[in-house]
């Protein structure tokens, strides 16, 4: 499940949109307690990647 895709796409407006798939999301379907802490580390980062375009 891990490492999560990211999706950019071009919208019939001409905007660009940025999206990623949200890693806890993913990772509840998986019962790993080592995993469940990168899905959150990862959650913050990918967040702060999208937020900072």
């Amino acid at each position: 499940m891990l490492p999560c895709n990211v999706i950019v796409q071009e919208l019939d407006s001409g905007d660009i949109e940025v999206a990623a798939v949200n890693p806890m999301a993913s990772m509840q379907a998986v019962e790993n307690a080592d995993l469940k802490g990168i899905a959150e580390e990862i959650t913050v980062k990918l967040k702060a990647v999208i937020d900072g375009l």
